[in-house]
């Protein structure tokens, strides 16, 4: 049976045993449940793609025709 011990600060190492068997990696984060039989279970917290909606910002890199057109004509003539 793996063991850990509590710090002062409330925090536990997760013993290396059980972070490959549920191949947990450093930043990853887990979710504890307690049920009612007393029994706390870890398990692998997972994002949902959906949830990460909008918190990138796009940056705008759009060319336009004009642009496009000058740059080809540039090509084209060798320069």
């Amino acid at each position: 049976m793996a063991a850990a011990t509590l710090t002062s600060k409330g925090q536990i190492t997760i013993p290396k045993e059980i972070r490959d068997a549920l191949g947990l990696e450093s930043g990853d984060r887990v979710a504890f449940r307690l049920r009612e039989d007393g029994v706390v279970e870890i398990h692998l917290e997972t994002l949902d793609l959906t949830s990460l909606h909008g918190i990138l910002k796009s940056k705008k890199r759009g060319v336009s025709l004009d642009d496009m057109d000058r740059d080809v004509a540039r090509e084209a003539a060798g320069e």
